[in-house]
């Protein structure tokens, strides 16, 4: 009896090769509503002041705080092996020009 609830508690989860290579975001923009939070995830690149949306994820608010809960304890473990994680800008404010030395003409 216990082998069959365990294989009923078992999810097979298929990631196919384009989902797999992944997209890169540096920036993540929350909203909510009473009934989900969305997720825009963007690539932000240095000195251009425009930006797209590259994924967007919706979730309810119940796997919201298990997203927000497994990120916490990640980066728990992560630091623990690494270090703390040094935050550029305390504020949490978007780095438009990413640190790096400004244009000029």
């Amino acid at each position: 009896m216990s082998d069959q609830n365990e294989n009923n508690n078992q999810l097979n989860i298929e990631l196919n090769e384009e989902v797999a290579e992944g997209i890169y975001s540096n920036l993540a923009v929350i909203t909510h509503s009473n009934s989900e939070f969305v997720v825009d995830f963007i690539k932000v690149m240095p000195g251009v002041p425009k930006a797209k949306v590259k994924s967007r994820i919706f979730l309810t608010p119940q796997h919201a705080k298990r997203l927000a809960r497994a990120l916490n304890e990640n980066l728990n473990k992560f630091e623990s092996l690494h270090g703390p994680i040094q935050d550029s800008d305390p504020s949490g404010g978007i780095p438009l020009n990413f640190g790096g030395p400004t244009t000029q003409a």
